[in-house]
């Protein structure tokens, strides 16, 4: 029995419905995944919700999705944790928010900082956020989320330091008093994890005045790709769906 791929689509999706894929969904079905016509594949646009539907040609050889039914996906959790997380090089950032995803992330805010290695123009930041997404839109398709994480603006941590917030917000600093597993949460918090070196001191004084909360997870400390999706699942195991 061949295996059953889970793919991601922007376009709307219906049971009953054949939809004529968009260029790059359908060169990866059948370019990197080899789908053949008539396969069942799983689809999901970001609505909450899994579609089956069967691979077909339609005119002109366009590859198209015949939908045949809606499949409950699995629940998100009821921890909205932003991942607010300091940009790091390549792989790093890549893994980050990889694993933030499968753990249940609700957002990611990519930020710049006096220690982050990373400078990007515009047009580059541009390219490096759609790299971005597509590294989340993988994730799900992986982990069998149905709703991305929202890819918030980039901005330097100053910016954000000084933005007014609805939910509580935690920085990770290996010096801090308090320990993450001692904070109680409840619904949505941001949560703020620095470059290679952390933060500088001036910027954890300017956290600290704007009421972000430093915590610590320990006496190790973690490189700026493991600290986030540590975190994260320290808090989805006492606040969220891992309990």
């Amino acid at each position: 029995m061949s295996r059953i791929h889970r793919i991601f689509t922007e376009q709307e999706l219906h049971p009953g419905q054949t939809v004529a894929l968009a260029d790059d969904v359908g060169h990866y079905l059948s370019r990197v995944l080899r789908v053949t016509e008539g396969q069942t594949v799983v689809a999901f646009n970001g609505d909450g919700t899994d579609y089956v539907g069967d691979v077909c040609r339609l005119d002109r050889g366009v590859l198209g999705l015949r939908v045949s039914s809606r499949l409950p996906a699995r629940a998100e959790s009821n921890l909205r944790i932003t991942l607010v997380q300091a940009v790091s090089r390549g792989e790093r950032m890549d893994l980050s928010l990889q694993k933030a995803t499968e753990l249940g992330v609700f957002a990611v805010r990519p930020v710049f900082s006096s220690r982050t290695e990373v400078r990007l123009e515009p047009d580059k930041l541009e390219r490096r956020m759609l790299h971005w997404r597509k590294v989340l839109i993988s994730s799900c398709e992986q982990s069998g989320r149905a709703r991305l994480p929202e890819l918030l603006p980039a901005q330097p941590l100053t910016d954000w330091a000084q933005q007014t917030a609805d939910s509580a917000r935690l920085v990770l600093s290996p010096d801090a008093e308090k320990s993450l597993a001692s904070i109680n949460i409840a619904g949505a918090l941001e949560l703020a994890v620095g470059p290679e070196g952390g933060f500088d001191d001036r910027e954890m004084e300017l956290l600290g005045r704007h009421g972000v909360l430093p915590v610590h997870m320990g006496p190790r400390v973690l490189r700026t790709e493991t600290a986030g999706p540590a975190a994260i699942a320290i808090l989805q195991a006492l606040h969220g769906d891992l309990r």
